[in-house]
């Protein structure tokens, strides 16, 4: 099956395409789409994260659920929306703990492309989703696909940080070998739970003196 992504993931990811469960993942994508089901994001972004960040650049990972459902917030990047989206209450939820971490002033734009340009994969465990409705996708065959993903960077990669955001993504743990990786794990930045164990985390600040003490070179976590 030829599937358009990065060419060093399609490398690594090749043998997934040809599975039967991303065959079936392409015949639900297709099924929805000629029922008119709106999906988000728009197909050219749906492997947005990996075109931004290339295997081999891959420093930091932070785990996503489900792309944003509602009009013109998803672009394929976990927690991040386009320029001039209002902010939605997680990422709102991020920049504060930024600005407390690490006196970043939050920013106007919630595109966090920035930060995937300088080696974060910002990874939704399901890579699409219909309008208004989460989860939606969830159960089409994107989890069996981004638990590859993970598995991939923890068997061919060494050092690289996995920040876990939440229950959901406090169960991908086990995908991570922690004998060549490092996991900080939060509670996830949504109102429901910031207060619960986000707020005081301080994992931009983590992310960097670890990065560093692996010799790499730190993330700039501004926006503008």
């Amino acid at each position: 099956m030829e599937v358009q992504i990065e060419s060093s993931w399609k490398n690594v990811l090749k043998d997934e395409f040809e599975k039967s469960y991303f065959g079936q993942l392409t015949t639900f994508l297709k099924f929805e789409k000629a029922a008119g089901k709106i999906i988000y994001p728009p197909g050219s972004l749906i492997f947005n994260a990996f075109t931004q960040t290339p295997f081999d650049n891959v420093k930091v990972v932070i785990l996503g659920q489900d792309p944003y459902h509602n009009p013109a917030q998803a672009h394929g990047l976990s927690f991040s929306v386009p320029e001039k989206i209002p902010l939605p209450p997680s990422l709102i939820n991020i920049f504060k703990e930024l600005k407390t971490d690490l006196g970043v002033e939050p920013p106007q734009s919630g595109n966090l492309t920035k930060w995937a340009k300088q080696g974060v994969l910002l990874l939704n465990s399901s890579l699409t989703v219909r309008q208004n409705e989460p989860e939606s996708h969830a159960r089409a065959g994107w989890t069996i696909f981004t638990d590859e993903v993970i598995k991939k960077i923890s068997g061919q990669r060494t050092g690289v940080v996995f920040l876990l955001w939440g229950r959901y993504a406090h169960e991908k743990q086990q995908l991570i070998d922690e004998t060549k990786h490092f996991v900080l794990k939060a509670a996830h930045p949504s109102p429901l739970s910031a207060n619960k164990g986000f707020f005081g985390c301080k994992h931009f600040s983590k992310t960097n003196e670890i990065l560093m003490s692996e010799k790499k070179s730190p993330i700039d976590w501004s926006i503008n």
